[in-house]
């Protein structure tokens, strides 16, 4: 070791305060680093372990090839696993009692793919031959046919299709007006039942039959479809795989793109783009926090070593060697820190993977947890950026350190270069505040490399803080709004206005309210004169056309069963005996509604229609098949009221109407109208909506739509815990990283203010005096970077106001206690880190400082 690194040595062991200061901060800075790869690593195999357990462990399909076909997919190089299947067809399902799901769907497997996809027994064995099928559960519940294992099936199977040559319809695609095309009469045997399948869509048309299928007796006319599980998942597949069709003229093939995303494999360069973009932003963050704290590491460093660096100058060094003392320096520290943050980094998120796995399944909806997944190329980048990070914040220190020269270095004029006009204050700060606010100020601009170092730090801070927790505050706004007009546990829908199912659901174990509903959209022409206020300006800015000077508003029309009504009548406190009879039909409207003015951007809160007890409404019907508009009649309006019944939660904006009437005057008025385009619904209140909805699930039909919103609350609150545990606590890392570099900062100028302070008191500053100058810096140093911080905040507030804006319309409003927080803190660093300071310097003798030269 040459002796100019071993007196770096020696001048980092003599300022142990600040050499170890920048050690922490490198080692915070590098566990940012291998926390954010590590857990960008982890994360990534958690969705791919969850997208292997919904849909297999495939790469690439190759659909309908034949024997021939299969072989040569066999043979390809990097082909690890090749899954046979097959979509048999679909067959008429004589005893379907869902009108929308009446068909019985045949899928077969070879061996390897009833391993790789999740299909699991609840009953019997899995095929082994190919007339040998299992049976899912979901079509027992929902049917009345009951087949038993050793039951034999004879089915016609054919194809789904709208008209001759059209496209097929598959398991993807609902029931509709179509027809089913004969092709082949096959005999199964009933060998197990299990579970539904994960892979089956809740709206196919087919219950999912699975059976067998064996290669070797594939005939040379048959096609099946061919998965392929690769040995090395590379961007390159996207290539080899056309290359294979085309050579072996297979016409469609296609990619698992969910699973290979997560490989970081795509064919969508966007998407890619906005991947790397994201990852990007986040350890540019990083870097600029450690780069701000690191680099004035090294600066002061060099300001203290001047004068060693000139006398080195003097007796020889080269500009070389007085900038590798400085790269040395970096290389000391990183070497340090560097194994000490990846290890750190690897440490916190394991951690924080145990804190969160307990609520994950409930926030992501998955089934997986979280695991520590630590690669070599997560390392390598860690401590290639970690590195680059300390030799981008050595490399101006080091250029500078190469150009001391002798003189200037032993005079120590090359750190400050002032002019009377560059240290001028204005007058009115000396008469404010006095002659220490007026030195204080003097100094910060006769050390403006260092102060804007501080203020910086303090700038970074302000904005990340204030970004991260109003992104959050965000967020739990949003749930807010998504939840505050719901006012039931759980909802179930039917369909085409069928309600008798509902009845024997609403006396399960738990439920303590419930409501019936029937639901239509409709249209009414409402007269000018009832035009609430804002709507206008609305028809205006929608350039809408009045007929005949009347708008045509939209109506939601419900019908509520006969309890339900009553209730909410009580509720409304109109007699609900006044609205029975169907021939002369009164209705509720919900009148008062809030809306948003986009010219003043404001809420405005008005009502609905402008309109009295015993007026009327006249209803019209649209059938959007033919076009045809009918009208169903007049409604007289018995009550406007603002409370909306139980259920009801996404009600009317300007321009529309709420109208709710009993079941039997619905009945009565769309008697002759199209049933599928009425809506039936039924909503619970649960004192444990968890245990109904498995009571429901054992119950109702396997395409009866379920929905907790209990369990869709708690799932959002669980997101944004989750989100809130990574971004506070990424932003409280970034925090310390700018703190210990406001820390740094302060208490190397204070120490390198020694002389400057010894002058002072000699010439009759009084511990008074002094500390007031102190204070005054302090407040200046806060001001000047709240100055800066908190208009930058506020307009990254806004944008990700305006971001989430266009889901969530709400007006923007600061986060107040948000924005005292961060003014307190400031000054509470700032302050801290010069009474730190100063406590070390504050028994100096006048006459050691005057001496003194540096540090």
């Amino acid at each position: 070791m040459n002796i100019i690194n071993k007196l770096t040595l020696r001048h980092l062991k003599e300022n142990k305060r600040r050499t170890l200061v920048t050690i922490v901060g490198v080692i915070i800075s590098v566990a940012m680093i291998a926390a954010v790869a590590t857990l960008g690593v982890s994360f990534l195999d958690l969705m791919k372990r969850q997208s292997i357990a919904d849909n297999g462990e495939w790469h690439v399909q190759y659909k309908n090839v034949t024997a021939e076909q299969l072989e040569a997919i066999e043979e390809e190089e990097n082909n690890k696993n090749v899954i046979l299947s097959n979509d048999l067809g679909y067959a008429e399902f004589e005893e379907a009692e869902n009108e929308n799901k009446p068909y019985l769907f045949f899928k077969g497997y070879n061996p390897a793919g009833v391993e790789v996809f999740p299909v699991e027994v609840k009953d019997g064995r899995l095929p082994e031959a190919a007339d040998e099928i299992v049976v899912p559960e979901h079509l027992l519940k929902d049917t009345s046919v009951d087949y038993g294992i050793g039951d034999e099936l004879t089915v016609e199977i054919g194809e789904r299709v709208l008209e001759e040559g059209s496209m097929l319809l598959d398991q993807n695609d609902t029931f509709q007006d179509e027809r089913l095309q004969i092709k082949t009469t096959k005999t199964f045997k009933v060998v197990g039942m299990i579970k539904r399948p994960e892979w089956e869509p809740s709206w196919s048309p087919g219950y999912t039959m699975v059976s067998y299928i064996d290669q070797e007796e594939i005939a040379a006319t048959d096609s099946v479809s061919a998965l392929v599980t690769l040995e090395k998942v590379s961007k390159s597949l996207y290539k080899e795989s056309q290359n294979l069709a085309e050579q072996n003229g297979i016409k469609r093939f296609g990619y698992n793109d969910e699973l290979l995303r997560y490989y970081g494999v795509t064919d969508n360069d966007n998407l890619q783009t906005t991947l790397f973009s994201l990852a990007g932003i986040i350890i540019a963050v990083i870097i600029i926090g450690s780069v701000s704290l690191i680099y004035n590491a090294f600066a002061i460093s060099v300001s203290e070593r001047a004068r060693h660096l000139g006398m080195l100058s003097s007796v020889g060094a080269t500009k070389k060697q007085k900038r590798n003392s400085v790269f040395f320096e970096g290389a000391v520290i990183g070497l340090i820190s560097i194994p000490v943050g990846i290890l750190a980094g690897i440490g916190g998120i394991a951690v924080t993977f145990l804190f969160i796995n307990s609520f994950m399944e409930q926030a992501l909806g998955t089934t997986e947890k979280l695991a520590i997944v630590v690669t070599p190329a997560s390392i390598i980048v860690a401590c290639l950026i970690s590195s680059g990070t300390i030799f981008i914040s050595t490399y101006i220190p080091a250029r500078k350190a190469s150009k001391i020269s002798a003189m200037d270095a032993i005079r120590q004029t090359q750190d400050i270069k002032l002019t009377a006009k560059g240290v001028k204050t204005s007058s009115i700060v000396r008469k404010t505040f006095g002659l220490e606010a007026e030195i204080g100020m003097k100094n910060m601009k006769r050390n403006k490399k260092r102060y804007y170092a501080t203020v910086f730090s303090l700038v970074i801070s302000i904005i990340l803080f204030l970004s991260v927790s109003f992104f959050t505050n965000n967020l739990s706004r949003s749930v807010e709004m998504s939840q505050e007009s719901i006012n039931f546990d759980i909802l179930v829908e039917g369909s085409n206005g069928d309600i008798s199912e509902f009845e024997p659901w609403v006396q399960l174990e738990g439920v303590t309210e419930y409501s019936i509903q029937k639901n239509i959209s409709l249209t009414s022409l409402i007269e000018e004169e009832k035009f609430p206020e804002g709507l206008p300006a609305f028809i205006n800015q929608q350039q809408v056309e009045l007929q005949d000077g009347r708008y045509p508003y939209y109506v939601n029309f419900y019908g509520l069963s006969e309890s339900s009504f009553k209730k909410y009548a009580d509720k409304v406190r109109t007699d609900s005996d006044g609205y029975q009879n169907v021939e002369q039909p009164r209705a509720i409207l919900i009148e008062d509604i809030a809306f948003q003015d986009f010219q003043s951007s404001k809420f405005i809160e008005t009502k609905s229609i402008n309109a009295n007890p015993e007026d009327t409404i006249e209803l019209l019907f649209t059938n959007y098949e033919t076009e045809e508009i009918s009208s169903l009649g007049n409604v007289e309006i018995g009550a406007l009221t603002d409370e909306i019944p139980m259920g009801i939660s996404d009600t009317a904006h300007l321009g529309g109407l709420d109208v709710i009437v009993t079941m039997e005057t619905l009945d009565h008025l769309l008697t002759g109208q199209e049933e599928s385009e009425i809506n039936s619904s039924l909503y619970l209140n649960s004192s444990d909506p968890v245990l109904t909805q498995e009571a429901l699930e054992e119950i109702v039909p396997s395409s009866t739509y379920i929905y907790n919103v209990v369990q869709s609350r708690e799932r959002d609150e669980q997101m944004i815990m989750f989100l809130s545990v990574f971004t506070y606590g990424f932003i409280s890392l970034i925090s310390l990283i700018s703190i210990a570099n406001i820390f740094n900062t302060i208490s190397t100028s204070i120490s390198l203010r020694k002389k400057e302070f010894a002058m002072l008191k000699s010439v009759g500053m009084t511990p008074k005096g002094f500390n007031k100058m102190i204070h005054y810096e302090s407040i200046f140093y806060g001001l000047n970077s709240l100055l800066i911080g908190l208009p930058i905040s506020f307009i990254l507030m806004y944008l990700i106001h305006l971001s989430v804006r266009e889901t969530f319309e709400y007006g923007f409003e600061l986060p107040w206690l948000d924005i005292l927080f961060v003014v307190a803190a400031i000054f509470i660093i700032v302050s801290s880190a010069m009474l730190y300071s100063i406590s070390k310097i504050k028994k100096q003798n006048i006459i050691d400082g005057l001496k003194q030269e540096n540090i």
